[in-house]
Formats: structure tokens, C-alpha cells, sequence
């Protein structure tokens, strides 16, 4: 009698089993448990993904849980940890300097840092995102990019090959991103693969790399991997942070603000 793993469907229910044990599986390790090609362990993720019983993570898969972080609109992820993401907000301001170039990515948190933003007489800002275009249009002394693209309706963010062209013309000081999911293992994600393309452009055109995550972020991870904890220069979160977290930062080389 043939095992339940010896099909295709015995296999793919067994990796459901494992990963609602484990909350976490790689690609090697179920190559070689069920004895088959990682080519053939992809596709079953990739399967078991357009059900939507799982998440694809950078290789391997997650659980489908509250630790994932899933595309919210924008004016719902607002609403949430706003305390935190405005005092992360105002610190990160103070980080801007006069006659800097910098970009200002999409999200929630990074608007409320435009809210601080330092009287300046000459400030350059780049940003992809409407919602952070509608708050600095109408300070004269802001010269305002936007690198084009198509609209995300989600994040109001603008993405796509016009937006990564535009994007690397252009040399930076700093970058300040959001994020939606930060593994302090492996890095920092985005629900949307075209918004994590974008963010690499931003990291690779940047002097320095300024993450901005409220401590809910470090439990979460999502769809689209955007860089490791080489690539970034600072982060600035609150105080529940777990030390764990923030010990990991530190040892990698990274700074770490608390708010």
C-alpha cells in the first residue's frame, strides 16, 4: 500500500501538516524528506500558494497567520500603532539635513515623518507615493520628484519598469522605508513583489539606508523579500522591540533607534 506522501496530493496535504507544526518550512528540507527535486517542492508551494492555504517566503513557505503580513489599504494600516509610527515619524525627521537629497518610500509610517520635516531652505525629496506627494506639494521650499509608473490603489503608490528606470538616474543621501514585515534572520519584506523591486532601486541609489518599523513589524514576514540586514544603516522602532530583535540588529552592524 503506498504511503499518503507517495502522490502529488498526499504529498502537498503532509507539507500542510508539517507547516501547521512548524509554522515554517524550507525548500531542502522537504526535498529531501519526501525524497523528490526542489524544482518539484517549488511547484508544490507555488500550488499550495494559489489556494491560498500558505505564503511563498524566499525559499521556502510560511503559515498563513496573523504573523504574515497581508497588502492592507493604506488608510487602514494608518489606523493602526499610530502613537508609535508618529513618534517614529518625528525621530526620523531629525535626520533630515539641509540641501540633502532624499527618498521617501511609500506606507503609513514614512507620511508621519513628513509631518516633521525640518524648516529646510533647500531639500530634495524623491518619493513614489501620492498620499506623501499630497503632504509636501505645497512647501516651496521642497523641490518635489516623482519617478512615474503605474498606480498602486493599496499603497496609492506608484510602481513598474517606468518608476525603477526613472529611479536610477538619480543619486541619493537617504532613503527612509517602510516596511510590513522585518525578520531580524533574514530582513525586511513587502506584500507587493513590484513595491519590493522598487524598494532594492531605492537601497542601491541610497547612501544610507534608514528603516522605519514599529515593533509590530518584527514578527511578521510577507511575500516579497526586499534586502538582508547588510543593506541597512539604521532602524527606528519603539521601545517593544524584544531584545532578542534588537540584539540581532546590533550584532549584524545595524543602529537601532528606540522612540
Amino acid at each position: 500500500m503506498a504511503k499518503k506522501s507517495d502522490t502529488t496530493v498526499g504529498r502537498r496535504k503532509e507539507i500542510l501538516e508539517l507547516l501547521s507544526e512548524k509554522g515554517e518550512l524550507h525548500v531542502p528540507e522537504l526535498s529531501q524528506k519526501f525524497d523528490v527535486s526542489e524544482v518539484t517542492i517549488r511547484n508544490d508551494l507555488d500550488q499550495l500558494e494559489q489556494k491560498k492555504v500558505l505564503i511563498r517566503v524566499r525559499g521556502g513557505a510560511l503559515k498563513l497567520e496573523n504573523n504574515v503580513a497581508v497588502d492592507q489599504r493604506l488608510g487602514d494600516k494608518s489606523k493602526i500603532n499610530f502613537k508609535e509610527k508618529n513618534k517614529i515619524g518625528n525621530r526620523a525627521a531629525q535626520y533630515v539635513s539641509e540641501s540633502d537629497t532624499i527618498i521617501i518610500d511609500s506606507g503609513s509610517t514614512t507620511a508621519e515623518l513628513v509631518r516633521y520635516l525640518p524648516d529646510l531652505q533647500d531639500l530634495t525629496v524623491i518619493t513614489n507615493a501620492l498620499n506623501i506627494t499630497n503632504l509636501l506639494s505645497s512647501n516651496p521650499n521642497i523641490n518635489l520628484i516623482i519617478p512615474g509608473g503605474y498606480l498602486r490603489k493599496n499603497s496609492l503608490s506608484l510602481v513598474g519598469p517606468l518608476a525603477e528606470k526613472n529611479l536610477l538616474n538619480f543619486n541619493v543621501d537617504k532613503v527612509f522605508l517602510g516596511v510590513d514585515g522585518f525578520d531580524t534572520k533574514q530582513g525586511i519584506y513587502t506584500p507587493n513583489m513590484e513595491e519590493a523591486r522598487l524598494n532594492e532601486i531605492m537601497i542601491q541609489i541610497s547612501r544610507e539606508v534608514i528603516v522605519l518599523a514599529d515593533s509590530s513589524k518584527f514578527v511578521k514576514r510577507s511575500l516579497a523579500f526586499i534586502c538582508d540586514l547588510s543593506h541597512i544603516d539604521k532602524v527606528i522602532t519603539d521601545s517593544n522591540i524584544s531584545p532578542e530583535d534588537k540584539k540581532r540588529l546590533i550584532d549584524a552592524g545595524v543602529e537601532v533607534i528606540i522612540v
